[in-house]
């Protein structure tokens, strides 16, 4: 965690690391007032996107996201808003099916987009988190 500014605290600005290693120029969140922005989440582990379909993917994308937050004091009942982008329209269904494990008993809005991803995976998740007194 690194901040310039008291009242900013971001999350993964030293180490974060894309596919091969390559170092990303933002934060992996951000949080001010109680807010958290959890930049976008693919399927990668070490660097590089995990083998497999949308569903195995898709676990993966949001258990990088899930383990942002942990980090950052947050879980997934303080979820307010999500952003998905599928690579394959056909995945929708299955993709919300394993949305709905981890996000059923708290769902959050969201908005769920298909487009062309900058690496290749199937699917990328974002989300905006709140909690009070933070």
């Amino acid at each position: 965690m690194s901040s310039s500014n008291p009242d900013i605290q971001r999350y993964g600005v030293a180490g974060g690391t894309g596919t091969g290693g390559q170092h990303l120029p933002f934060a992996r969140a951000v949080q001010a007032d109680g807010w958290l922005f959890v930049s976008g989440q693919v399927p990668m582990v070490n660097g590089e996107v995990i083998e497999g379909g949308i569903v195995a993917q898709s676990h993966q994308a949001i258990r990088n996201l899930l383990a942002i937050l942990t980090e950052a004091g947050y879980g997934p009942e303080h979820v307010v808003r999500c952003g998905v982008w599928l690579d394959d329209a056909r995945d929708f269904m299955s993709f919300n099916r394993v949305f709905q494990e981890y996000f059923g008993a708290n769902p959050p809005a969201r908005a769920c987009v298909v487009s062309s991803m900058v690496v290749d995976c199937k699917v990328e998740i974002d989300c905006v988190a709140y909690r009070k007194g933070v």
